[in-house]
């Protein structure tokens, strides 16, 4: 993908990637911690770990033997700033405007 919001979005897209970011919200894990709770191979768990540091989501580095996951919170700032650009306009109350309307605008008398 070449464009990095639509990597994120897409990294977004599987639970499973969800929920290995809310995972490294607490802190750095190896791999195999990583792929601990989840019922699938631990080539699976690398492959969505892949797919999360392509879109900048997370950092993987190597001490060691051992790979570690790190997650990058500014990558989800593209995304959330995005978001929040629909987030401007207040949510319409529709009871309100009627009673607006009602007020503002003649009862038709025919």
């Amino acid at each position: 993908m070449t464009n990095p919001l639509d990597a994120v979005f897409s990294a977004l897209a599987d639970p499973t990637r969800r929920a290995i970011l809310a995972m490294l919200l607490e802190d750095d894990m190896a791999v195999t911690d990583v792929a601990e709770p989840f019922e699938v191979s631990l080539a699976a768990i690398s492959k969505h770990l892949g797919v999360l540091a392509d879109a900048g989501l997370i950092t993987r580095e190597r001490r060691g033997r051992v790979i570690w996951c790190k997650l990058e919170p500014g990558a989800l700032r593209t995304a959330t700033v995005w978001m929040q650009g629909f987030g401007q306009f207040e949510p319409l109350d529709l009871d309100a405007f009627e009673r607006f309307l009602e007020q503002e605008l003649p009862a038709d008398t025919d």
